[in-house]
């Protein structure tokens, strides 16, 4: 039997890298029927995954279920085939044909309505001001049925205004992030994704981002401000026993000043 080569930078897939250490697409798809059930008392059935990339939400919410349907929406070719061939991989014809890929700008393309819009790793930060913002919350508005919801995430702290690397070990290799460069005046943020392998191998600056740092009271605004109805934050939990992060989000009013923290902001239609 052929031994497995150990990971390194000519052999990893930096997307099969990002999902396993960025990514808990099990988790997400579970939260969004949770949150759908929480505000509607019933089945969220189709979602539109804004900024999709390699759409692995919307590959894992038709998995999750024979009734369910997603559209996943990209302004990037180049990663919409690299979804489209992990697609035809990872699901079945059935399945696949549930989820349709669609090239467009997710700030205005027009699609079906949905039960549920998420975007997802902050993708939404790439619109650096206000009016552009807004206008991404307003087409996800108006693709969302009666009573359905919006779910973005963000995240912040006092570190997140800091220039810093962190490492965090997984099976294999070393996830880096970095944010390169931070600028107070307008809160434009650079950040960069590294992977490290036990060679001493790299994969310097896998992924790139150009984002602003939104705070929650200016997304909150943003949102209210096109029409949504309700806005609640979801705050993560910590997990005492094992002094780290929990997979628990909680529902919160205020919160104490951490140096990082991560929620899910859910807003209702």
């Amino acid at each position: 039997m052929k031994k497995k080569s150990k990971l390194n930078s000519t052999n990893a897939d930096k997307y099969d890298l990002y999902e396993k250490s960025v990514q808990s697409v099990e988790f997400e798809v579970q939260f969004i029927d949770k949150m759908f059930r929480k505000y509607n008392r019933g089945k969220c059935f189709d979602i539109r995954e804004d900024f999709c990339a390699t759409a692995s939400i919307s590959a894992e919410w038709v998995k999750h279920n024979k009734n369910k349907k997603a559209f996943a929406i990209d302004l990037d070719r180049k990663i919409l085939n690299v979804a489209k061939k992990r697609i035809n991989k990872y699901l079945s014809q059935e399945q696949s044909n549930r989820l349709q890929l669609i090239h467009g700008n997710s700030q205005s393309k027009i699609t079906k309505k949905v039960d549920s819009v998420v975007a997802m790793n902050f993708s939404y930060w790439v619109f650096k001001d206000r009016s552009s913002l807004k206008k991404y919350f307003s087409n996800a508005y108006k693709h969302l049925k009666k009573d359905g919801i919006l779910l973005i995430d963000a995240f912040g702290g006092y570190e997140a205004h800091q220039e810093l690397e962190e490492r965090t070990k997984h099976n294999g290799f070393t996830y880096v992030w970095d944010q390169h460069k931070f600028n107070p005046i307008n809160n434009d943020l650079t950040c960069f994704i590294h992977f490290e392998f036990s060679n001493g191998s790299k994969i310097k600056r896998a992924f790139k981002y150009e984002w602003r740092l939104w705070s929650l009271p200016e997304i909150t605004e943003c949102l209210k401000s096109v029409g949504f109805d309700l806005v609640d934050i979801y705050m993560q939990g910590w997990d005492e026993k094992n002094d780290c992060e929990s997979e628990k989000f909680y529902h919160v009013k205020k919160c104490d000043a951490d140096p990082g923290w991560i929620a899910y902001i859910v807003a209702l239609k």
